[in-house]
């Protein structure tokens, strides 16, 4: 890690490892508080895309800094072999930790998406694509406030710029991204809407036993509500789904209109 780095914060244990570097808990004298470094190697960077892409992140992560819903850069250290970031330190169990352990009520999943769902619209409105939403990047802090992490896939969409590139995770990908068109920031949703479907069934909406196969299922998009795992969920809630999931992507939602739905603002009772 970067000297400029060390003389400023205390270094203490590591607490993951990435493609180009790792992540530590570091402490800052000044503040008393620990934060989250992420040091980068960048001579682990094989060719200028894993450049570009490094540099992208830290650039990404400044512009959609301010949301309370978006894990918060504090300093950006670089120079000639590491590219140090640190970030507000989120200590508590991952969202992927929760879902593996239990379904969620109508109220429960709510609680959720709405931060989530803001946090995206908030990455939407500055014209990032966030581009790997899935429960392992879904952070929450210590007073247990939800905070969207990891944006080492972000892309820039602005000025009408579509996207291209498969990037993601196999259940949680959108079908226009597998099918290799280029593709607009309503990947994100889609994204999320699979969440979703997880914490209210336990099971994802397009399932295989291998990545090939969980492709296939994502492509075909055949989304569907088994009665013996449904049973509980209020039409709301599927409603908001078929329109998260919707395969063609003009009728998909957008952040905004999934922060608008009555499953969202709660406008209707959920045990309808």
């Amino acid at each position: 890690m970067s000297e400029g780095l060390k003389k400023v914060y205390q270094v203490c244990e590591e607490i993951g490892r990435g493609r180009f570097g790792t992540v530590f808990r570091c402490f800052s004298p000044e503040s008393g508080d620990f934060y989250a470094g992420k040091s980068i190697d960048k001579r682990l960077l094989a060719d200028s895309v894993d450049q570009e892409c490094v540099q992208k992140e830290s650039k990404i992560m400044q512009l959609v800094s301010g949301n309370p819903n978006v894990v918060q850069i504090i300093d950006v250290y670089e120079d000639e072999t590491y590219l140090d970031i640190v970030m507000e330190l989120c200590d508590s169990s991952d969202l992927y930790d929760r879902v593996t352990k239990r379904t969620f009520s109508d109220v429960e999943a709510a609680a959720i998406m709405l931060p989530l769902m803001e946090a995206i619209a908030h990455c939407h409105r500055r014209g990032v694509a966030h581009r790997d939403i899935k429960p392992d990047n879904i952070l929450f802090d210590g007073r247990n406030r939800l905070k969207l992490a990891d944006f080492g896939s972000a892309e820039f969409f602005h000025d009408g710029r579509s996207m291209r590139g498969i990037v993601g995770t196999p259940y949680y990908v959108a079908p226009e991204v597998l099918s290799g068109r280029d593709y607009n920031e309503k990947v994100d949703i889609w994204s999320a809407g699979v969440i979703m479907y997880i914490m209210l069934s336990g099971i994802p909406p397009f399932h295989g036993e291998t990545a090939a196969e969980i492709f296939e299922a994502v492509l075909r998009g055949n989304l569907r509500f088994p009665t013996r795992i449904f049973y509980s969920v209020s039409p709301v809630a599927k409603d908001l789904l078929r329109k998260m999931l919707s395969k063609d992507v003009s009728k998909r939602f957008s952040a905004e209109q999934v922060l608008g739905h009555p499953w969202i603002r709660r406008e209707e009772k959920l045990d309808q």
